[in-house]
């Protein structure tokens, strides 16, 4: 359903499961084995696994709190990709990496929900992809000193609304890890 022309093709997007992103967050150890189960998936049927690595101020360059998690390991040949903004398509080079493949649906996985899951799935749809988001495969620390509600509720309404998302010729969604196929869009 994408209104990417001529981009039949899925592929796994593992989003910021660096060591002081996730250091605490909640269902942790459970979402890293998602993940993974996911990325075996995908590697199985040749679909592409793409990782985005964040960097700012909190989160500098080449630091341990900056590396991916151990239980996390990139492939031989799986892009990285380096952001410094919320949205993985921000000034980085997602969009060509993604047109290289004929990507044209995206499976949104990693941290933080309520950042940069939330930013990058919203700037997938702009751009004319389908973005499903995997319901237990994404994660938050606890951010309530803040106002934030309890992590649960952050990811319990972030998958509630992204359920129904849509735009014209394309569309959000949700599975579980269990549910989730890297199959063209039209045919889930």
């Amino acid at each position: 359903m994408t209104t990417l022309p001529d981009r039949p093709n899925t592929a796994l997007l593992v989003i910021d499961v660096q060591n002081g992103v996730v250091t605490g967050a909640h269902n942790r150890d459970e979402m890293i084995a998602n993940i993974n189960t996911l990325i075996d998936r995908a590697r199985a049927k040749e679909v592409p696994v793409i990782w985005v690595q964040h960097s700012d101020d909190g989160l500098e360059l080449g630091t341990k709190e900056w590396e991916y998690v151990p239980e996390l390991v990139r492939g031989e040949g799986e892009p990285l990709v380096y952001k410094l903004y919320g949205d993985s398509f921000e000034d980085t080079e997602l969009e060509a990496l993604l047109a290289e493949r004929g990507v044209g649906r995206l499976v949104v996985t990693g941290a933080q929900t309520d950042m940069c899951i939330r930013s990058t799935l919203h700037g997938a749809i702009a751009r004319g992809y389908d973005a499903t988001l995997v319901a237990d495969a994404h994660t938050t620390e606890d951010l309530t000193a803040y106002g934030a509600p309890p992590p649960p509720q952050v990811i319990a309404h972030t998958n509630l609304y992204w359920q129904w998302q849509k735009a014209p010729g394309r569309r959000g969604g949700t599975a579980t890890t269990a549910q989730t196929t890297f199959a063209a869009a039209d045919s889930d």
